[in-house]
């Protein structure tokens, strides 16, 4: 009895009520809620990048900044960031949200033009060789990696290439970007049929599988999707059999039988009790999850909510830090710390970013555990939802926004104890893709909820 009425008291403190015997958040909390994520991506994040990312010289973006983002380190152009920079204000320039004039919306178009140019003329390894490059020099010029010869060294780079095209190709009402998606996306599905494709720089062994690929081939499928209604209709079949593969590959065999989803997999399918199949990434599940509840949605498959319900809620269990708070980078199936190893083997850079980064608390992480616990409280009515919520988001926004106001954008990458600490994830950059696209995701939902409540 004591347990219910803290929950009651705890839900009423939310701003929620009962409504034809539903939880609901009142129409006071959505506006609040509403207001403070507007300021957050209108305030806080847009003007940092708006005064220093455009390169109005070659084209495309800078963001080699250090995690406080007072310097900027180098004028190289990752074509994993040049993408999701294009996909950024792409959205931005074609949000369904009332937050942005149209002056704002065609400079941001303008801003992805720029970036999708900059890209259809350098990113592809050579003429009509659909694969992209992984590094530029600020003119486009490609760039090898030292120690590895290859320019394609990653294939995520081209998902994000392909997602920019895809996105832009809608904003901007231009088939030729939409064409240019189809192909690149259409080679990338030949190179993943024949494994013949770099994930720098986290390469796995040839005997693992990562969850990453059929997670990100899930997302970038459904915005060549959502692409293609308007300029393929006849592709529209093949994209939904591919987008329910992707899904059922993520579904049916790296979520186990207790709904926890391990992030490296055997290439035969099996779990594995090493440390590396014996962790979770509880932010890419969390983003995965929103990704397969939009495949959901397009495949008009209702009856997966329910698994990918109970998939975010172990995650969100096992990978909370209670000792600290916030989301930890990677945990044990049951929470906290992986398991130690000395077994290195041939499974460097990333066994030892597992154990060594376990505790790290990022910004990707807890942006999309705010987009993505909302999303599931908006599909199922769960308080729950909230809870968690408002648990991330009493976090992130104490921990990850800059203490300089002359900066204002988040501080990236933090220690377990949540201090700021200078440190490369994936890419030696400052990135603004997780978080711009995740707040107004957020603001775009809080309008959904809002006109349901008033139904």
């Amino acid at each position: 009895m004591k347990e219910k009425c803290i929950r009651e008291e705890c839900i009423k403190a939310m701003g929620i009520y009962k409504e034809n015997g539903d939880a609901m958040m009142n129409r006071r909390r959505l506006r609040e809620l509403t207001g403070f994520y507007e300021n957050e991506l209108c305030a806080n994040i847009l003007p940092f990048w708006l005064e220093r990312c455009h390169d109005e010289k070659n084209g495309g973006y800078f963001n080699c900044f250090d995690n406080l983002g007072r310097h900027l380190v180098s004028r190289d152009k990752y074509t994993w960031s040049q993408g999701r920079f294009v996909w950024m204000w792409s959205k931005l320039a074609a949000s369904t949200c009332s937050t942005f004039t149209q002056k704002q919306r065609s400079e941001f178009l303008k801003l992805a033009r720029s970036g999708r140019d900059f890209l259809y003329n350098h990113c592809l390894a050579g003429k009509d060789d659909y694969r992209c490059v992984f590094l530029m020099d600020e003119t486009g010029t490609p760039k090898v990696i030292e120690g590895y010869d290859r320019l394609d060294m990653s294939i995520y780079a081209d998902c994000f290439v392909m997602a920019a095209f895809a996105r832009y190709a809608q904003a901007a009402d231009d088939i030729q970007s939409y064409h240019f998606a189809k192909k690149l996306y259409q080679s990338a599905l030949a190179r993943l049929k024949d494994g013949n494709y770099s994930t720098f720089p986290y390469i796995l062994p040839s005997r693992y599988r990562a969850h990453g690929i059929p997670m990100i081939f899930t997302n970038v499928t459904a915005e060549l999707y959502y692409s293609a209604t308007s300029f393929d209709p006849e592709y529209l079949p093949a994209l939904k059999e591919n987008l329910q593969f992707f899904s059922d590959d993520v579904l049916g065999n790296f979520v186990d039988k207790d709904n926890v989803l391990h992030e490296v997999i055997t290439a035969d399918n099996r779990f594995f009790t090493r440390p590396l199949g014996w962790h979770v990434n509880p932010g890419h599940v969390l983003e995965d999850m929103w990704f397969q509840a939009e495949a959901a949605d397009i495949l008009g498959r209702k009856n997966l909510i329910e698994k990918l319900v109970e998939i975010t809620r172990k995650t969100l269990v096992t990978g909370w830090d209670y000792e600290y708070g916030g989301i930890l980078h990677f945990c044990a199936p049951g929470g906290g710390a992986p398991q130690e190893s000395q077994e290195i083997d041939g499974e460097e850079p990333m066994f030892k970013q597992l154990q060594e980064g376990w505790g790290d608390k990022l910004w990707w992480v807890h942006s999309e555990a705010l987009y993505t616990t909302l999303l599931f409280y908006y599909k199922t009515s769960d308080p729950v939802f909230l809870e968690w919520h408002d648990r991330i988001a009493d976090y992130t926004f104490e921990k990850f926004p800059n203490p300089d106001k002359e900066i204002r954008e988040w501080v990236q990458i933090l220690r377990r104890d949540g201090t700021p600490q200078e440190k490369v994830v994936a890419l030696p950059v400052k990135d603004p893709y997780h978080i711009t696209r995740n707040l107004v995701m957020i603001i775009e939902l809080l309008s959904l909820i809002r006109n349901r409540s008033t139904v």
